[in-house]
């Protein structure tokens, strides 16, 4: 293990800070000029309408899109976001289940936690199945599965991996009021033991407010048009 390495892993007071975020993808700006700040224990609700960008946030966050301009750091320390180091804090779920329809719901949750390195234990993945319902329909191949059930796995994948950052894009697509009650209830216990999360949705989630902040996207794009630093606390 990297000195980073352990920094990141060892850090007590978990802190992510991002300034002067810009992305282009296609020859067209997806994000200008963008910062925001997250510490243990809070969530940064995403707002705005569609091509937003709230998407692009996730992904650029996630590592996925390449960064025009900006900085990032995690727990002080000043990293890239495809750092290792930074990579083995978060999760990331997004629109695309990003499974195989072949293989059952079982082998694409090894499958998923063998690439994130994370120990295969019966007892909390059989928990997590119960909880969200998925007990039977974990058997079945994911090609088989309802949309409802691919994102309850998905949401069973961030679970299990056990990373302090979550960044989730519309979590609650496709979710019944039941598996909307059980997203609520992760949260809240991500938060209370000092993870954090940034989540894109048009819903209302039901969530401690102390702990959620909001971005909206529409309005944070419009200030940067205008040379406006945006920032969120």
């Amino acid at each position: 293990m990297t000195g980073s390495d352990t920094a990141a892993s060892r850090c007590l007071s978990r802190s992510l800070l991002v300034s002067g975020l810009g992305c282009v993808r296609g020859g067209r700006v997806l994000l200008r000029d963008l910062g925001l700040e997250l510490a243990a224990g809070q969530l940064l609700m995403l707002r705005g309408h569609n091509g937003a960008g709230k998407s692009s946030l996730l992904r650029c966050l996630a590592g996925l899109l390449p960064w025009r301009a900006g900085s990032l750091q995690w727990c002080g320390g000043t990293l890239t976001p495809r750092d290792a180091a930074y990579q083995r804090q978060l999760a990331y779920m997004g629109h695309q289940a990003g499974m195989s329809d072949a293989l059952t719901g079982l082998e694409n949750l090894r499958f998923s936690l063998d690439l994130l390195a994370v120990p295969w234990d019966d007892v909390p993945v059989q928990a997590a199945l119960q909880a969200l319902s998925l007990t039977e329909a974990a058997a079945r191949p994911f090609g088989r599965l309802s949309q409802g059930q691919r994102r309850r796995l998905g949401l069973a994948r961030v679970l299990l991996c056990e990373r302090p950052l979550w960044l989730l894009d519309e979590p609650d697509n496709c979710l019944d009021a039941q598996g909307e009650q059980y997203l609520g209830e992760a949260l809240e216990q991500h938060l209370a033991a000092g993870g954090m999360a940034v989540v894109a949705s048009h819903r209302n989630l039901v969530l401690p407010t102390s702990r959620v902040s909001v971005l909206d996207l529409s309005q944070a794009m419009a200030g940067a048009a205008k040379n406006e630093q945006v920032a969120v606390c």
